[in-house]
């Protein structure tokens, strides 16, 4: 190969990189650049060359200029310059973050010639990390208090209780139905109090038996039962100047309803198969979506047990009693899961919110989180729309039958929502495509499916008729 032939041939390697290319004399001059360079920062190649490099405005340079007038940046004293990141500016005075590599240039004899540098543009990855930090800062900001979501008058007193309740050492039994929050308000109240830096341990009464339960409460001594091989000590001596929290209480055992008794009145606990008593410092969290006054009339609750761990009530509303909320709600599942998801749904329609807002959510915030993660699921538009949401949300409990079988319908549907976004964008495919949320080729075979024609208007004479049949 002659060597003009392997010179064209490095020029054709060097401008077909993606990375931006520059090579610079020891002074600093702007002697070659790449086509990606060009494209980057919008100068020419003519702008560039006999230029310092200083043009690119780069925020990290290190200027070294020697009184001798020699080398003119640190590199030449470095010798390299690994992966570093910062911003250049382009020729429009817009910044660009980009990711710089450089070396030095030596000639046959070793002296510096100059540097090379590869600059990589870092442009759409820092949008995505700033997006990113900016859904991180919005669900911060919608946490409301300590993670619970609301601005309704019924959970602002909510709110004034966990407050007054944090600053108190004293029993809070925390009532409401399945899905309300429950756990949310527990960690609230150990959050702001002065227990906060100590465990606040979890023990779900009706997910275990009897002798179990007993034993994970007070814990139990070598041989104590079957099975029993090693000492081991209970919940309440690990939340010990903590806070332990009992959720579903009204499911305990009335056999260990007396032991609790016995520790929320003397503070202390014996494990199972010990005499030996232990003193513990625990305030008791209790939960429990049952009427606990109707627990004691059926026999089921010990009545001093209630008044024990009734000191501080704190009860939260139905979800269908604070509907003001749904809406804030709903913003805030919508950004947590497009966050995990990763899909690009813009929003949610008004059709969606009213559904939300209409349906009386038996399952409260837990159904109503599970509601969006089937609509994402489900969702491959720009928003998230009403049939998108699940058949009970959206039918209620007992579908309709049409709705059962409503293929045609859901085919109709769709069919106005590509005419409507074919009238907005024009008749352009791409732009209909992304007020659909979905792809080009998807638009042409729902075209073709339903037989949609749309009106092309050129750039000059009258709109020409155009079908899918006749898309490329």
């Amino acid at each position: 190969m002659f060597e003009h032939e392997l010179d064209r041939y490095w020029k054709t390697v060097v401008n077909s990189i993606q990375d931006g290319l520059m090579i610079v004399d020891r002074r600093g001059i702007i002697v070659s650049v790449n086509n990606a360079l060009e494209n980057m920062i919008a100068f020419s190649r003519d702008e560039l060359i006999g230029k310092s490099c200083a043009v690119l405005n780069c925020n990290v340079c290190d200027k070294a200029r020697q009184d001798n007038g020699g080398r003119w940046c640190s590199l030449f004293k470095t010798g390299s310059l690994a992966e570093r990141k910062c911003t250049i500016m382009r020729k429009d005075g817009k910044l660009i973050h980009v990711l710089k590599n450089a070396s030095l240039l030596h000639d046959d004899g070793g002296e510096t010639i100059g540097a090379v540098e590869t600059i990589t543009d870092l442009t759409e990855v820092v949008e995505k990390e700033n997006q990113i930090a900016q859904f991180r800062r919005e669900l911060q900001a919608e946490d409301g208090f300590h993670g619970i979501i609301g601005n309704s008058a019924a959970m602002q007193h909510v709110f004034d209780l966990i407050t007054n309740a944090s600053q108190s050492d004293a029993p809070v039994i925390i009532t409401g139905e399945s899905g309300t929050g429950k756990e949310l308000v527990c960690k609230a109240v150990h959050a702001i109090s002065q227990r906060k830096r100590k465990p606040l341990v979890k023990v779900n009464c009706a997910a275990l038996t009897d002798s179990l339960l007993e034993s994970e409460l007070f814990g139990h001594v070598r041989g104590a039962f079957t099975g029993a091989w090693r000492d081991r000590e209970g919940r309440f001596e690990s939340a010990h100047q903590g806070d332990l929290f009992l959720d579903e209480i009204g499911d305990l055992p009335i056999g260990t309803q007396v032991k609790l008794l016995r520790v929320l009145e003397e503070k202390v606990i014996e494990r199972v198969g010990a005499n030996q008593p232990i003193q513990v410092d625990v305030r008791i969290i209790s939960a429990t979506h049952r009427n606990l006054k109707q627990l004691v009339a059926r026999g089921l609750l010990r009545k001093d047990l209630f008044f024990r761990i009734n000191v501080i009530p704190i009860h939260l509303p139905p979800l269908r009693e604070r509907a003001e909320d749904i809406p804030l709600l709903a913003r805030s599942f919508f950004r947590r899961i497009k966050l995990k998801s990763g899909k690009t749904i813009e929003g949610i329609g008004n059709d969606a919110i009213e559904i939300l807002m209409n349906y009386p959510w038996p399952g409260n915030i837990r159904e109503l989180k599970s509601a969006f993660e089937y609509a994402f699921v489900n969702c491959h538009e720009a928003l998230i729309r009403a049939h998108h949401l699940p058949p009970n949300v959206l039918y209620g409990e007992r579908p309709p039958r049409a709705a059962r079988s409503s293929t045609g319908d859901r085919d109709a549907l769709k069919r106005s929502r590509l005419v409507e976004a074919l009238e907005k964008s024009n008749g352009r495919l791409m732009q209909a495509a992304r007020i659909l949320g979905v792809s080009r080729v998807t638009v042409w075979n729902q075209m073709k499916r339903y037989g949609v024609q749309m009106e092309r208007k050129p750039n000059v004479g009258q709109p020409v008729p155009l079908t899918a049949d006749e898309l490329p």
